[in-house]
């Protein structure tokens, strides 16, 4: 329980709004403690405080390692005032109460996110005494207020203008959000220092603290509460339109996951609804394969993501236009295509930053556990495929198997898509059975009036039995492509050479559950 703020211990790295805080405490007559910059911060705007090394009357040694771990600090920040036995012992040896702390840290995750940091520089920006008054002060926040963040500095001098101390209530709150804060900056060093000796991520714990990037209105559905964390914004900025849902960034993680295949092809768009592929499609001109996409299905993709591997032009904003779309991602957009699809004010257009991948997936389930995974975005080697019938494919078959390959790990399981060398005909996911995802993909295809004849078919995973190669090429389908690895391989190869399909298989799956 507090008696009022009467001592302060102020030590930050980021010192904004500090000069006006301290001049608000120094006015309340609060004895203020500071330490080596901040200190002279303070005295160069005329505030009189105490330097710490004369506070404790011990000096600051080993290039200011050693300032703030001194007995009259953590004693002062952790004697319990409602017990006469800590208050003897304080007045025993000489330690004042500190009733209230400011302290930042370090700027460890700035430094080491420069390019040309080096490992002793980064090693010298892992704040020790900093953290360590944090959580002293932060254990003891039922009588010492602890403040970590320049824009709590409002809610102390508020309350402290009313009444001459804070609430329990705020003091609870800033110990929780110290101990949010010491959390994520210890993870950060532990992740820089894995990250050097061993890039496996796959520890004895996983660490998934990320920054509050943006607050989202709501989850998947508007019952659910929602954020976004971490550095989605960096990687695709918003030029335009309301603001992202939470779906709205399921769907753009699912685009830029799929366009990326196409980064070094000809100008190609995908059109995505609820993270599966509509339809991709690739030509001369970003137009050109706005209409193949658009023609593998002209239904799904009202709502949906539009995601290109070259800037917007006007052209293809003009076509894009006559249909309604959630989101477009592109690397940049031209000052035409701007023109026309700004007049659309609830449509967003994301540039695409993305250098890499998304590295490693994390996913929850029950119980509150935690499944962690490698993305599943490292090209496949066509050096490793196989072709396994008697008849080697065309060419032209050859290319179409590529394309649909690159579609198709990106469409849920259980995953089919019917491809030419540069557009997608029919695409069916996330059956129970191969065969019905077959059928779905057969029926849009004939939806949208595109013949299978001569076309490639692609599968996330092997054929189990020969019956969804034998409606493969039924519906027109003459060269196939799939991981392998059933124990029916022989009977479906078998089936395969019946009835004229050129087969190759990857030895690689891409379930996407």
């Amino acid at each position: 329980m507090n008696g009022g703020i009467q001592r302060a211990l102020l030590s930050v790295s980021d010192k904004t709004g500090l000069v006006e805080f301290a001049k608000f405490l120094a006015g309340k007559g609060v004895e203020l403690i500071s330490t080596g910059g901040t200190a002279k911060s303070l005295r160069e705007a005329g505030v009189q405080v105490t330097e710490l090394s004369d506070y404790t009357g011990f000096p600051e040694m080993m290039d200011g390692r050693v300032k703030t771990l001194h007995p009259k600090v953590h004693g002062g920040l952790l004697q319990r005032r409602d017990l006469e036995g800590h208050r003897e012992q304080a007045r025993k040896h000489g330690i004042p109460p500190i009733d209230l702390v400011v302290v930042n840290l370090y700027p460890f995750e700035q430094t080491v996110a420069k390019p040309d940091c080096t490992t002793e520089l980064a090693i010298e920006n892992i704040d020790i005494g900093g953290p360590s008054m944090l959580r002293s002060a932060a254990k003891n926040h039922d009588a010492v207020t602890v403040v970590v963040d320049p824009d709590d500095y409002a809610i102390v001098r508020k309350e402290m203008e009313q009444g001459g101390d804070t609430s329990g209530e705020t003091r609870r709150k800033l110990a929780a959000k110290v101990f949010r804060h010491t959390s994520h900056y210890d993870h950060l060093i532990s992740s820089y220092l894995t990250r050097q000796v061993e890039p496996d991520p796959i520890q004895e714990t996983a660490g998934i603290v990320r920054r509050k990037a943006q607050a989202l209105r709501y989850g998947e559905n508007p019952h659910q509460k929602a954020a976004l964390y971490g550095g989605f914004l960096e990687a695709f900025r918003q030029l335009h339109g309301k603001e992202l849902s939470y779906n709205n960034v399921l769907d753009l993680s699912a685009a830029a996951g799929l366009i990326a295949e196409f980064r070094e092809e000809e100008p190609t768009l995908a059109i995505l609804k609820h993270t599966n592929p509509c339809g991709v499609g690739t030509g001369k001109k970003l137009v050109e394969a706005w209409e193949k996409a658009f023609a593998t299905d002209r239904q799904a993709p009202f709502g949906g993501i539009i995601a290109a591997n070259r800037p917007l032009d006007g052209e293809t904003a003009k076509a894009i236009a006559e249909i309604f779309s959630e989101v477009i991602l592109a690397p940049s957009f031209l000052p035409e295509a701007l023109q026309v699809l700004q007049a659309k004010k609830n449509l967003r257009l994301i540039e695409n930053r993305e250098k890499g991948g998304a590295g490693w997936d994390f996913r929850t389930v029950r119980g509150n556990g935690l499944l962690v995974q490698e993305s599943d975005e490292r090209g496949d080697q066509e050096k490793d495929w196989k072709v396994v019938t008697k008849r080697k494919p065309t060419e032209a078959e050859m290319r179409a198997m590529r394309f649909g390959w690159k579609v198709v790990r990106h469409v849920k399981s259980n995953a089919i898509v019917y491809a030419t060398a540069d557009r997608t005909l029919g695409i069916g996911a996330g059956q129970m059975s191969r065969v019905d995802s077959s059928r779905i993909a057969v029926w849009k295809a004939g939806e949208a009036k595109l013949g299978l004849q001569g076309s490639a078919v692609a599968s996330d995973a092997f054929f189990p039995f020969p019956d969804g190669l034998e409606a493969a090429a039924q519906a027109g389908a003459t060269a196939a492509i799939q991981p392998g690895g059933s124990v029916k391989d022989a009977e479906v190869i078998a089936a395969a050479d019946r009835l004229g399909v050129a087969m190759v298989f990857t030895g690689r799956r891409h379930f996407r559950h």
